[in-house]
Protein backbone atom coordinates (compact mmCIF):
# COMPACT_ATOMS: atom_id res chain seq x y z
CA UNK A 1 0.00 0.00 0.00
CA UNK A 2 1.78 3.18 -0.90
CA UNK A 3 1.67 6.15 1.35
CA UNK A 4 -1.22 8.08 0.43
CA UNK A 5 -3.47 5.15 -0.11
CA UNK A 6 -2.29 4.30 3.69
CA UNK A 7 -3.03 8.03 4.62
CA UNK A 8 -6.82 7.57 3.30
CA UNK A 9 -7.24 4.21 5.56
CA UNK A 10 -5.79 5.66 9.09
CA UNK A 11 -8.16 8.76 8.63
CA UNK A 12 -10.40 7.04 11.19
CA UNK A 13 -7.68 6.68 13.75
CA UNK A 14 -6.08 10.52 13.61
CA UNK A 15 -6.35 13.21 16.00
CA UNK A 16 -8.69 16.08 14.81
CA UNK A 17 -5.01 17.99 14.48
CA UNK A 18 -2.98 15.07 12.46
CA UNK A 19 -7.00 14.64 10.19
CA UNK A 20 -6.23 18.22 9.14
CA UNK A 21 -2.95 17.61 8.12
CA UNK A 22 -4.31 14.00 6.17
CA UNK A 23 -6.74 16.47 4.45
CA UNK A 24 -4.28 19.15 2.95
CA UNK A 25 -1.90 16.09 2.25
CA UNK A 26 -4.71 14.18 0.27
CA UNK A 27 -6.18 17.22 -1.51
CA UNK A 28 -2.68 18.10 -2.98
CA UNK A 29 0.03 15.85 -2.84
CA UNK A 30 1.87 17.46 -5.70
CA UNK A 31 2.04 20.48 -3.40
CA UNK A 32 2.69 18.61 -0.14
CA UNK A 33 5.99 17.55 -2.00
CA UNK A 34 7.24 20.78 -2.56
CA UNK A 35 6.57 22.48 0.93
CA UNK A 36 8.01 22.72 4.02
CA UNK A 37 7.27 21.77 7.05
CA UNK A 38 6.10 25.21 8.33
CA UNK A 39 4.12 25.68 4.98
CA UNK A 40 2.18 22.69 5.41
CA UNK A 41 1.83 23.08 8.94
CA UNK A 42 -0.03 26.70 7.99
CA UNK A 43 -2.07 24.99 5.11
CA UNK A 44 -3.42 23.00 7.78
CA UNK A 45 -3.81 25.12 10.81
CA UNK A 46 -1.58 23.29 12.96
CA UNK A 47 1.43 23.18 14.85
CA UNK A 48 4.91 22.02 13.16
CA UNK A 49 5.06 19.16 15.76
CA UNK A 50 2.11 18.02 14.85
CA UNK A 51 3.09 17.78 11.41
CA UNK A 52 6.20 15.68 12.54
CA UNK A 53 3.40 13.46 14.81
CA UNK A 54 1.25 12.45 11.71
CA UNK A 55 4.54 11.43 10.12
CA UNK A 56 5.64 9.27 12.48
CA UNK A 57 1.85 7.91 12.76
CA UNK A 58 2.77 6.69 9.16
CA UNK A 59 6.26 4.94 10.52
CA UNK A 60 7.93 7.58 8.92
CA UNK A 61 10.87 8.84 10.48
CA UNK A 62 9.97 12.33 9.74
CA UNK A 63 8.65 15.16 7.40
CA UNK A 64 11.60 14.90 4.34
CA UNK A 65 11.40 10.87 5.02
CA UNK A 66 7.32 11.79 4.63
CA UNK A 67 7.52 14.12 1.33
CA UNK A 68 10.08 11.34 -0.10
CA UNK A 69 7.26 8.25 0.15
CA UNK A 70 4.82 10.74 -1.07
CA UNK A 71 7.16 11.45 -4.32
CA UNK A 72 7.60 8.33 -5.04
CA UNK A 73 3.96 7.31 -4.81
CA UNK A 74 3.19 9.48 -7.46
CA UNK A 75 6.74 8.90 -9.61
CA UNK A 76 5.43 5.13 -9.76
CA UNK A 77 2.38 5.73 -11.43
CA UNK A 78 0.35 4.39 -9.00
CA UNK A 79 -2.94 5.50 -8.84
CA UNK A 80 -4.25 7.62 -6.60
CA UNK A 81 -7.71 9.46 -6.17
CA UNK A 82 -9.00 11.34 -3.02
CA UNK A 83 -12.05 9.05 -2.58
CA UNK A 84 -13.48 11.10 0.61
CA UNK A 85 -17.15 11.58 -0.24
CA UNK A 86 -18.31 15.40 1.11
CA UNK A 87 -22.01 16.46 1.83
CA UNK A 88 -21.90 18.99 -0.82
CA UNK A 89 -20.67 16.35 -3.56
CA UNK A 90 -22.32 16.53 -6.62
CA UNK A 91 -23.71 13.16 -7.80
CA UNK A 92 -20.83 13.72 -10.77
CA UNK A 93 -18.64 14.00 -8.05
CA UNK A 94 -19.12 11.31 -5.35
CA UNK A 95 -20.42 8.63 -8.77
CA UNK A 96 -16.53 9.28 -10.30
CA UNK A 97 -14.76 9.31 -7.06
CA UNK A 98 -16.61 5.79 -6.29
CA UNK A 99 -15.44 4.24 -9.82
CA UNK A 100 -11.62 5.79 -9.73
CA UNK A 101 -11.24 4.46 -6.48
CA UNK A 102 -12.13 0.91 -7.67
CA UNK A 103 -10.24 0.95 -10.44
CA UNK A 104 -7.12 2.39 -8.56
CA UNK A 105 -8.20 -0.43 -6.03
CA UNK A 106 -8.06 -2.82 -8.56
CA UNK A 107 -5.14 -1.67 -9.97
CA UNK A 108 -3.26 -1.97 -6.93
CA UNK A 109 -4.17 -5.13 -5.80
CA UNK A 110 -2.98 -6.49 -9.50
CA UNK A 111 0.52 -4.79 -9.22
CA UNK A 112 0.53 -6.10 -5.41
CA UNK A 113 -0.04 -9.69 -6.02
CA UNK A 114 1.80 -12.59 -4.47
CA UNK A 115 1.48 -14.95 -7.92
CA UNK A 116 3.35 -17.83 -5.80
CA UNK A 117 0.74 -17.66 -3.30
CA UNK A 118 -1.59 -17.46 -5.81
CA UNK A 119 0.03 -20.33 -7.26
CA UNK A 120 -0.42 -22.64 -4.06
CA UNK A 121 -4.01 -21.80 -3.35
CA UNK A 122 -4.79 -22.80 -6.92
CA UNK A 123 -3.19 -26.26 -6.64
CA UNK A 124 -4.87 -26.80 -3.11
CA UNK A 125 -7.78 -26.20 -4.41
CA UNK A 126 -7.21 -28.32 -7.67
CA UNK A 127 -6.39 -30.86 -5.63
CA UNK A 128 -9.27 -30.66 -2.63
CA UNK A 129 -12.07 -33.42 -2.03
CA UNK A 130 -13.89 -30.85 -1.01
CA UNK A 131 -14.31 -27.19 -0.93
CA UNK A 132 -16.14 -24.60 1.52
CA UNK A 133 -15.67 -20.87 1.32
CA UNK A 134 -17.08 -18.69 4.29
CA UNK A 135 -17.95 -15.23 4.50
CA UNK A 136 -20.17 -12.93 6.41
CA UNK A 137 -21.83 -9.24 6.18
CA UNK A 138 -20.58 -7.81 2.56
CA UNK A 139 -17.89 -10.84 2.59
CA UNK A 140 -20.99 -13.33 2.26
CA UNK A 141 -21.39 -12.37 -1.10
CA UNK A 142 -17.87 -13.05 -2.20
CA UNK A 143 -18.98 -16.60 -0.58
CA UNK A 144 -21.73 -16.92 -2.64
CA UNK A 145 -19.83 -16.29 -5.97
CA UNK A 146 -17.20 -18.09 -5.73
CA UNK A 147 -19.45 -21.22 -4.76
CA UNK A 148 -21.58 -20.43 -8.12
CA UNK A 149 -17.72 -20.41 -10.10
CA UNK A 150 -16.66 -23.52 -7.93
CA UNK A 151 -19.24 -25.58 -8.34
CA UNK A 152 -18.54 -26.15 -12.30
CA UNK A 153 -15.51 -27.68 -11.79
CA UNK A 154 -16.10 -31.32 -10.43
CA UNK A 155 -15.43 -30.66 -6.97
CA UNK A 156 -17.85 -30.70 -3.89
CA UNK A 157 -18.37 -27.57 -3.01
CA UNK A 158 -20.43 -25.03 -0.50
CA UNK A 159 -20.68 -21.86 0.91
CA UNK A 160 -21.87 -20.94 4.08
CA UNK A 161 -23.02 -17.31 5.15
CA UNK A 162 -24.14 -18.38 8.92
CA UNK A 163 -21.90 -18.42 11.71
CA UNK A 164 -23.17 -21.98 13.56
CA UNK A 165 -22.87 -23.05 9.95
CA UNK A 166 -19.57 -22.32 9.59
CA UNK A 167 -18.71 -23.52 12.95
CA UNK A 168 -19.92 -26.27 12.83
CA UNK A 169 -18.38 -27.44 9.14
CA UNK A 170 -15.20 -26.39 10.28
CA UNK A 171 -15.28 -28.53 13.10
CA UNK A 172 -16.33 -31.46 10.65
CA UNK A 173 -13.70 -30.97 8.09
CA UNK A 174 -10.81 -32.93 7.44
CA UNK A 175 -7.63 -33.33 5.71
CA UNK A 176 -7.67 -33.25 2.44
CA UNK A 177 -10.40 -30.57 2.39
CA UNK A 178 -10.15 -26.60 1.68
CA UNK A 179 -11.84 -23.91 3.54
CA UNK A 180 -11.73 -20.18 2.01
CA UNK A 181 -12.35 -17.61 4.28
CA UNK A 182 -13.18 -14.10 3.04
CA UNK A 183 -13.10 -10.91 5.21
CA UNK A 184 -11.54 -7.55 4.81
CA UNK A 185 -10.51 -6.69 7.98
CA UNK A 186 -9.90 -9.89 9.43
CA UNK A 187 -11.08 -9.29 13.12
CA UNK A 188 -14.28 -10.33 13.04
CA UNK A 189 -14.36 -12.51 15.97
CA UNK A 190 -16.59 -15.24 14.43
CA UNK A 191 -15.04 -15.48 11.62
CA UNK A 192 -11.30 -15.97 12.76
CA UNK A 193 -12.73 -18.60 15.08
CA UNK A 194 -13.71 -20.95 11.88
CA UNK A 195 -10.56 -20.55 10.32
CA UNK A 196 -9.10 -21.58 13.56
CA UNK A 197 -11.28 -24.61 13.50
CA UNK A 198 -10.84 -25.53 10.19
CA UNK A 199 -6.92 -25.28 10.18
CA UNK A 200 -7.47 -27.40 13.84
CA UNK A 201 -9.77 -30.41 12.01
CA UNK A 202 -6.59 -30.97 9.21
CA UNK A 203 -8.08 -28.17 6.55
CA UNK A 204 -5.71 -26.24 4.43
CA UNK A 205 -7.74 -22.92 4.96
CA UNK A 206 -7.26 -20.07 2.25
CA UNK A 207 -7.58 -16.48 3.46
CA UNK A 208 -8.46 -13.48 1.43
CA UNK A 209 -8.19 -10.74 3.43
CA UNK A 210 -5.71 -8.23 5.04
CA UNK A 211 -1.92 -8.97 5.85
CA UNK A 212 -1.43 -9.44 9.46
CA UNK A 213 -4.99 -9.40 10.31
CA UNK A 214 -5.99 -11.75 13.12
CA UNK A 215 -7.40 -14.42 10.38
CA UNK A 216 -4.13 -14.29 8.58
CA UNK A 217 -2.70 -16.15 11.54
CA UNK A 218 -4.77 -19.00 11.36
CA UNK A 219 -4.71 -19.21 8.00
CA UNK A 220 -2.06 -22.18 5.78
CA UNK A 221 -2.38 -19.63 2.67
CA UNK A 222 -3.03 -15.44 3.12
CA UNK A 223 -3.90 -13.96 -0.09
CA UNK A 224 -3.01 -10.48 1.45
CA UNK A 225 -5.43 -7.66 -0.15
CA UNK A 226 -5.70 -3.82 0.99
CA UNK A 227 -8.07 -1.23 -0.05
CA UNK A 228 -8.03 2.34 1.40
CA UNK A 229 -11.92 2.38 2.46
CA UNK A 230 -13.29 3.26 5.91
CA UNK A 231 -15.34 0.41 6.43
CA UNK A 232 -16.66 2.21 10.10
CA UNK A 233 -18.58 4.65 7.85
CA UNK A 234 -19.15 3.27 4.58
CA UNK A 235 -20.55 -0.40 3.42
CA UNK A 236 -17.00 -2.11 2.19
CA UNK A 237 -17.43 -2.39 -1.58
CA UNK A 238 -14.59 -1.76 -2.75
CA UNK A 239 -12.81 -5.10 -1.08
CA UNK A 240 -15.95 -7.05 -2.14
CA UNK A 241 -15.22 -5.85 -5.75
CA UNK A 242 -11.16 -6.38 -5.73
CA UNK A 243 -12.07 -9.99 -4.19
CA UNK A 244 -14.62 -11.09 -6.46
CA UNK A 245 -11.74 -10.57 -8.85
CA UNK A 246 -9.30 -12.69 -6.75
CA UNK A 247 -11.82 -15.35 -6.64
CA UNK A 248 -12.14 -15.30 -10.43
CA UNK A 249 -8.42 -15.93 -10.61
CA UNK A 250 -8.53 -18.81 -8.29
CA UNK A 251 -11.89 -20.44 -10.31
CA UNK A 252 -9.62 -19.86 -13.56
CA UNK A 253 -6.41 -21.46 -12.22
CA UNK A 254 -7.89 -24.40 -11.55
CA UNK A 255 -9.58 -24.53 -14.80
CA UNK A 256 -6.41 -24.50 -16.44
CA UNK A 257 -5.24 -27.47 -13.74
CA UNK A 258 -7.98 -29.37 -15.00
CA UNK A 259 -6.99 -29.60 -18.70
CA UNK A 260 -7.70 -28.90 -22.00
CA UNK A 261 -9.97 -32.21 -21.77
CA UNK A 262 -12.08 -30.24 -19.11
CA UNK A 263 -13.22 -27.99 -21.44
CA UNK A 264 -16.05 -30.29 -22.70
CA UNK A 265 -17.51 -30.82 -19.43
CA UNK A 266 -17.98 -26.85 -18.87
CA UNK A 267 -19.20 -26.35 -22.32
CA UNK A 268 -21.89 -29.40 -21.48
CA UNK A 269 -22.54 -26.80 -18.47
CA UNK A 270 -22.70 -23.65 -20.40
CA UNK A 271 -24.75 -25.42 -23.33
CA UNK A 272 -27.87 -26.45 -20.71
CA UNK A 273 -28.68 -23.16 -20.14
CA UNK A 274 -29.19 -22.27 -23.87
CA UNK A 275 -33.22 -23.25 -23.82
CA UNK A 276 -33.53 -20.81 -20.64
CA UNK A 277 -33.21 -18.37 -22.84
CA UNK A 278 -35.07 -16.00 -25.40
CA UNK A 279 -33.28 -16.13 -28.67
CA UNK A 280 -31.53 -13.24 -29.84
CA UNK A 281 -33.13 -13.51 -33.10
CA UNK A 282 -36.47 -13.62 -31.92
CA UNK A 283 -38.31 -11.01 -30.00
CA UNK A 284 -39.81 -12.67 -26.60
CA UNK A 285 -43.95 -13.81 -26.94
CA UNK A 286 -45.18 -11.80 -23.41
CA UNK A 287 -48.30 -12.58 -22.46
CA UNK A 288 -50.90 -10.01 -22.70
Amino acid sequence: MNILQKISKARTSLSKSELKVADVVLADPNTTIRSSIASLARSAEVSEPTVNRFCRSLDCTGFPDFKLRVAQSLANGTPYVNSNVEPNDTVEDYANKIFEMTMASLEDARSNLDYHLIGRAVDALAQAKKIEFYGLGASASVAIDAQHKFFRLNTPVVAYTDIMMQRMSAAAIGRGDVVVVVSYTGRTIATVEAARLAKEAGATVIGITTPGSPLAQHCSITLGVETAEDTDVYTPAISRLVHLTIVDVLATGVTLRRGPDFLDHLKRVKDSLVETRFSRDIPPSLPN
